[in-house]
């Protein structure tokens, strides 16, 4: 659309083979918080997620339940994943399926036009591989313990669980030839792997040596046909990267293809290889442009490791929200932890942060300045007087928070974002501790400097809404009005944020964030 900048954001498509857990709603989160706050710049944002449901995992999954793959992925979809979204307030665009007949499509039209181009033989294949990662494994990927249940053998280091060792007949993309143009794309734009600790080790293992890539599968038959062969299926993860090309219209609605490529991918660590490297190979096979970026975030870390339903060692997401709420959840993952590195969760940790910087901070914060707008001007939020000594302080420190939280989100540094508000939140705080707006309605003489303390904390609170939008949407939804804003929060354009009062109050009854005594479910 003219005059207005595209981005296009992906999560991974996460396999159904089991119920999500909270290390793939952090990702979702992320994702969320990003798209919204371009959605208040006013850009053109499209935010995909979706489901990966071919595979041997899969496949496997559904035989140990008695059920066909398809009827296992309808049910989990249904059940578990789409709730997870509405659990967490997620404004997703578009939902992808890997089963979705777009998408089946778009993989046997994209691999009939690598093989016509010759990127695709015919070839034999031995090798260790995990089901759990649907990767073939080198040597040096795996781990040989010297002792316990599976001594001596060749170990996944992410699921803990034995390789299988299969030799197939397959076809094969020649991945190898890319080797120089990947690496020339991560030297020309280090952008395009993020943040550097991913980039580095992607480009380490490239410099390695690419071998070619197996994508066909002979030994089962869930996924989706290889064209000219159907006895054999696509490679589940050559057919679940096509999913960010299938799902905005690629050979099919090249305007909206247009509109929307190339994409922005935020995906967990662990999988930034095939995102970085596969993908990017496979689309300049085709002749399309590669990504905008791929940015690897880290793992969420229970007991010092990395969340797993197969160690069980996940937590449902629902078992923070139904105590403390999505805004609180938003707010704690995205705030706790350095966005891009490991972070570890904790209830302690989480009901901490939010009796101290949601409850006794923002919360406390906007019930008290909207109830001494109502008692001492009847509800109309006053105009500024003369600016006294710290006013201006004050009111930059809300443009600065707004610059520094949008510089931040450019570099996907979501934490710092949020980390601006909270200083926010405590400048504020501390200026209405010194000025004691309570002691100067006691004084009619006072009555200008009341007006000037409470329009600015009114000015300072309405710039945390917009701030706050992406991040805790529910209690940005509530403040917003309170303070006098019209419209909707999350239309205002976080560039800004605020530059002017005015308005009503509205009473906030209940508080934003509800003080929580008792965590019997923790």
């Amino acid at each position: 659309m003219p005059g207005r900048e595209s981005f296009y954001l992906t999560t991974p498509i996460f396999y159904v083979n089991d119920v999500p857990h909270i290390g793939h709603a952090y990702t979702e989160v992320a994702a969320d918080v990003l798209a919204r706050w371009h959605r208040q710049r006013g850009d053109d944002t499209w935010l995909l997620t979706g489901t990966d449901e071919h595979g041997q995992k899969i496949m496997r999954t559904a035989t140990a339940n008695g059920v066909a793959p398809r009827e296992w992925a309808d049910k989990l979809v249904a059940e578990a994943w789409k709730p997870l979204l509405a659990t967490l307030d997620i404004a997703n665009d578009d939902f992808i399926r890997t089963t979705d007949e777009r998408h089946e499509r778009t993989v046997a039209a994209f691999l009939q036009r690598l093989y016509d181009d010759g990127h695709i033989y015919a070839g034999e294949f031995e090798g260790y591989y995990c089901v759990g990662c649907e990767e073939y494994k080198r040597p040096a990927d795996l781990v040989a313990p010297a002792a316990g249940e599976f001594a001596g053998r060749q170990v996944c280091p992410i699921h803990g669980r034995p390789v299988e060792v299969l030799q197939e007949q397959n076809w094969f993309f020649r991945m190898s030839a890319f080797q120089d143009r990947l690496l020339a794309l991560y030297e020309e734009r280090p952008e395009f792997v993020q943040p550097a600790s991913v980039r580095n080790e992607i480009v380490q293992f490239v410099k390695q040596g690419l071998e070619d890539l197996s994508i066909s599968r002979s030994s089962f038959d869930w996924g989706v046909r290889v064209p000219w062969d159907p006895s054999h299926v696509v490679y589940v993860w050559f057919d679940a990267l096509l999913n960010y090309v299938s799902a905005i219209g690629y050979g099919q609605d090249e305007a909206e293809f247009e509109r929307r490529w190339p994409a922005v991918h935020l995906v967990g660590k662990d999988i930034a290889r095939f995102h970085a490297v596969i993908w990017p190979a496979m689309l300049m096979a085709a002749g399309v442009e590669v990504p905008r970026a791929v940015f690897g975030h880290g793992w969420l870390l229970v007991g010092g490791e990395k969340m797993s339903k197969s160690k069980l060692t996940g937590i449902a997401p629902n078992e923070i929200t139904d105590v403390f709420g999505s805004d609180a959840f938003r707010y704690y993952f995205l705030s706790a932890i350095t966005f891009g590195q490991d972070g570890s969760f904790s209830w302690e940790d989480l009901s901490a942060r939010y009796q101290a910087e949601l409850a006794n901070g923002l919360g406390n914060l906007a019930s008290r300045v909207v109830a001494m707008v109502d008692r001492y001007f009847d509800g109309e939020v006053p105009e500024l007087g003369t600016l006294g000594r710290g006013d201006e302080f004050i009111l930059d420190a809300a443009r600065q928070a707004v610059a520094q939280a949008n510089e931040a989100i450019d570099r996907f540094a979501i934490d710092e974002a949020v980390e601006a508000s909270r200083r926010l939140v405590m400048t504020l705080n501390g200026f209405i501790t010194d000025e004691e707006p309570w002691a100067l309605a006691r004084d009619p003489e006072q009555r200008e400097r009341l007006a000037t303390v409470l329009a600015i904390a009114v000015r300072g609170l309405k710039t945390l809404a917009v701030l706050l939008a992406p991040v805790v949407p529910k209690a940005a939804a509530r403040l917003w009005p309170a303070l006098g804003g019209e419209g909707e929060a999350a239309d205002q354009d976080i560039r800004v944020a605020v530059e002017d009062g005015g308005g009503r109050v509205a009473p906030l009854d209940p508080p934003l964030f509800p003080r929580i005594e008792l965590l019997e479910s923790a």
